[in-house]
């Protein structure tokens, strides 16, 4: 009975699937569903997981899994990919095929979208071949009734033969109807009799004549039917599939083979090419698709999404998609630049007065002076600077981003630059795993699970650094600030520091096409794939739902990733920087060390060192600098940018130390999250040592380029 101990192949199952049960009482269902439904959302409201909910197609590429808890029963669903069908062209459709047909869920929920239940109605069919036990959620009820959209829920139920319940999961609308239902479909409570598609006369007979066998060799292990469809429709991969999730079950490979050249054999006797086969089947799934929909759903307004296209018009044209986003782009940064300055200067006031008490305590436990200063100078002002810096622009920067995001925005910045990455022989998808880099270079890694092909995903994890997250903005912003809109005051001094840190980042989007067309070219050949693009509806974002999850999912899971790695560097700062060789510190050695090297790429020893010792995190580059210049031993806070400025320029930095500043800090290394992040996703050594030098070698050869050039020029 589904994933219990007595389940078939439950090893190999829980393995791939990672279904963990607590015991064998609990109920698994699987939620399916079309990107873009709120498939995501239905699973947050009735698990209260804080899982992410995106508003593109294929957010969600593994599957997630939580509890709840209805009447008697405890209950595990499993968050399955989006996807549009079950016919194995993709990773999404594998997993979501192979769970739904080998793990036996007790009930399988698809969820639709009620505006576009025709298309969403494909994937039903498909699953109701596979299992009888399906509640379908037709969700976003409310986006229908004020689109003047009616569906009749109860001809949709006597049509398909299936429980049917319609939901607004946002509001929470219809969520314990569901539950219920849900119950009564897993504990068989409820007598269904799905919907079977007539594939016309000759499919049917091939079917009825493999099925009879597939039946003898799978005996009821899974519906010998679909089985039979799927080898018809030319899906081999099946096969491999069956073999591995019904082992245990010491199948006869030997008739399944038999089963596939008699289906061959009849195919070439009655004519049939195999193309022409997939075409039928897939033509008399949207036809059902069409007539089902055609009979349930009255549209009122003809015209509902016509709003939609007007404004998809000017976002998405070519005209003025591209100045639009840059424009948007543009405002998030003043925004954030803007609103972090006040809660900076706060935490910073704040953890400069806790220093002293810190300090106090420290030395009242009697510890020698050593582990005081590495305490309190090295690990507490590593962190106070860290938490100071990234809090605030986080904290505004992720809930706008999540507002776009939740509007229906950012697949049209994929739309807009999907043809950039397409001449760059990447796939379209890399435009927003880029995007998700901006907030968090390990987040944008992660994302690169959703771009199917394994060549356009590593190309993706390796360009995502071109891109700067948040912790790097701090030193873009500053540098920009400084030298840059340094001759202005007021609000011009913003504008055109924004302006300033804007072109850096249309430098880092540019060299990320640059050097994925590069990689396609020579150590990843390969075509790009092609893939489908949904673009969602857009709908009125829900602001107290995007504060909560961008604060908690990614503000505080971003500050505590930083928190764990910045600790460490505090002491190895301090180690370095007070342990003397000669009458100089190992600190001042290294960086004498490096200053040839980086003049030539217009910096000096004690940037370059800065950047290395602010691997674990980029938010305590410029403390380090300030410390080194001062000579002070442990990291020091500056009253404010005048301050800086006044130190930098006193050390020899001049407009040109600046940009090149900019440049590397937009084209260096990872930070080690992030190389973390990226050893765990690709599995290998190599590629992650890739990911490290590809960014960096760049960064080097345009600062040296950038640099070179101002000096001939007799620019400075």
């Amino acid at each position: 009975m589904g994933l219990t101990h007595q389940s078939t192949g439950k090893g190999a199952l829980d393995e791939m699937f990672n279904v963990q049960l607590n015991s064998p009482d609990e109920i698994v269902i699987a939620l399916a569903g079309n990107p873009n439904t709120g498939k995501s959302t239905v699973f947050n409201s009735l698990t209260g997981l804080n899982q992410h909910t995106g508003n593109w197609p294929g957010k969600t590429v593994t599957n997630a899994q939580g509890r709840y808890a209805h009447k008697d029963k405890k209950f595990v669903l499993v968050d399955l990919p989006g996807t549009y069908s079950l016919l194995a062209n993709s990773v999404e459709e594998e997993v979501a095929r192979d769970f739904i047909c080998f793990g036996k869920p007790q009930a399988t929920v698809v969820v639709t979208d009620a505006t576009s239940l025709e298309r969403n109605l494909i994937l039903v069919l498909q699953i109701l071949e596979i299992t009888d036990k399906v509640v379908l959620c037709v969700n976003l009820m409310d986006e229908a009734k004020r689109k003047g959209i009616e569906v009749d829920l109860q001809g949709l139920s006597e049509s398909l033969g299936v429980s049917v319940v319609g939901t607004s999961a946002r509001d929470g609308v219809g969520l314990e109807e569901l539950k219920d239902t849900v119950y009564k479909v897993a504990l068989g409570e409820i007598s269904l009799k799905p919907k079977k598609i007539h594939y016309g006369k000759e499919i049917e007979e091939v079917l009825q004549t493999i099925e009879g066998k597939m039946e003898k060799v799978v005996e009821d292990q899974i519906n010998s039917r679909w089985v039979a469809l799927q080898l018809l429709n030319g899906d081999t991969k099946i096969l491999q599939s069956i073999n591995t999730y019904l082992k245990e079950q010491e199948l006869n490979s030997e008739g399944l083979e038999g089963c596939i050249k008699e289906g061959e054999e009849f195919l070439k006797k009655e004519n049939i090419k195999q193309e022409e086969n997939q075409d039928k089947i897939v033509a008399a799934i949207v036809k059902e698709a069409e007539k089902i929909h055609k009979k349930t759903v009255l549209i009122k307004n003809e015209k509902y999404n016509e709003m939609d296209r007007k404004i998809d018009n000017i976002l998405t044209s070519r005209v003025f998609g591209i100045p639009i986003m840059i424009a948007l782009l543009g405002i998030v940064f003043w925004i954030t630049l803007e609103g972090a300055e006040y809660p900076a200067e706060a935490l910073a006031t704040f953890f400069s007065a806790m220093e002293q008490p810190i300090s106090n305590f420290v030395l009242g436990l009697g510890v020698p002076d050593w582990l005081h200063g590495m305490l309190v100078f090295g690990v507490y002002r590593t962190l106070s600077w860290v938490v100071a810096v990234m809090l605030p622009p986080m904290a505004i920067f992720f809930p706008l981003f999540t507002l776009l995001e939740d509007l229906g925005y950012l697949p049209r910045v994929a739309f807009n630059l999907d043809n950039f990455f397409k001449k760059a022989c990447a796939h379209g998808k890399q435009a927003l795993t880029m995007c998700m880099g901006f907030g968090c270079n390990a987040a944008g890694v992660i994302a690169c699970r959703i771009i199917d092909s394994p060549r356009e995903r590593l190309i993706a994890i390796i360009t995502n650094n071109f891109v700067p997250c948040n912790g790097r903005f701090p030193i873009l912003i500053s540098m920009a600030v400084i030298f840059i809109g340094g001759s202005a005051t007021g609000i011009s001094q913003s504008f055109i520091a924004t302006l300033s840190v804007l072109g850096v980042i249309i430098l880092g989007v540019v060299l990320t096409l640059v050097v994925s067309k590069i990689l396609s070219k020579t150590i990843l050949k390969g075509l790009p794939s092609s893939f489908t693009l949904e673009l969602p509806p857009y709908r009125k974002p829900q602001v107290g739902r995007v504060l909560v999850r961008s604060i908690l999912d990614r503000t505080l899971f971003v500050l505590g990733r930083a928190i764990m790695v910045a600790a460490p560097a505090g002491i190895v700062i301090w180690i370095m920087a007070n342990i003397m060789v000669g009458d100089i510190s190992i600190l001042d050695h290294c960086a004498a060390f490096l200053d040839p090297f980086g003049r030539l790429i217009g910096m000096d020893g004690y940037i370059i060192m800065a950047f290395i010792l602010g691997l674990p995190a980029n938010e305590i580059v410029i403390p380090i600098i300030v410390m080194s210049y001062l000579s002070t031993g442990a990291m020091l806070e500056l009253d404010s940018l005048e301050a800086l400025r006044e130190l930098l320029i006193d050390n020899g930095w001049t407009w040109l130390t600046a940009v090149c500043v900019m440049i590397f800090t937009l084209l260096h290394f990872p930070c080690g999250t992030t190389m973390l992040t990226i050893r765990k996703e690709t599995q290998s050594k190599k590629w992650t040592f890739a990911s490290f030098m590809i960014p960096t070698v760049t960064g080097v050869f345009v600062c040296f380029i950038v640099a070179q050039t101002a000096r001939l020029l007799g620019l400075v």
